[in-house]
């Protein structure tokens, strides 16, 4: 297989898995979200917040530090996974993902914080890598960090 083949088949991939996680995750955040805000009084109006607020701070979140986390592979700088705000946010995102999760059912075992833990990684991982299947500079990336002979140092060609 040629390598313009190989990248082509590894954007087709990318999408094909940001397209089946990101949706199931979405849906499952609203209805576990729904489930969890259902258990406080009535009348309360945080009943709502976690199904409505929960998705979009999640994609919010999880793109935002995918599109800073590419702008450093891109540019080829000092990976800003290490900055406090982007692992501040993942985490927020990750821990009300996974304790709605839990929340939401009658009977919390380990085998739901399980569940809900792997959705919530699966999610968040499509939405984290949709700046890179999405960006031009994807073959570029590929190429300079397969020809790179030593680690942090680009190519010069």
């Amino acid at each position: 297989m040629s390598e313009r083949g190989a990248l082509r088949g590894l954007r087709v991939l990318m999408w094909v898995v940001i397209a089946i996680e990101v949706p199931v995750y979405l849906v499952w955040l609203v209805q576990v979200g729904y489930e969890t805000g259902q258990q406080l009084a009535r009348g309360d109006v945080a009943r709502w917040a976690p199904p409505v607020l929960l998705p979009p701070a999640a994609v919010l979140f999880c793109v935002a530090a995918g599109w800073v986390w590419w702008g450093t592979v891109v540019s080829g700088a000092r990976s800003s996974l290490r900055e406090p705000w982007i692992l501040a946010s993942l985490g927020f995102v990750a821990v009300f993902s996974v304790f709605c999760g839990v929340a939401s059912v009658d009977d919390p075992s380990v085998s739901v914080g399980l569940l809900s833990a792997a959705v919530t990684g699966l999610g968040m991982i499509g939405l984290f890598f949709i700046p890179a299947a999405a960006s031009r500079q994807l073959p570029d990336v590929i190429r300079r960090r397969r020809t790179t002979a030593v680690p942090g140092e680009v190519d010069p060609q």
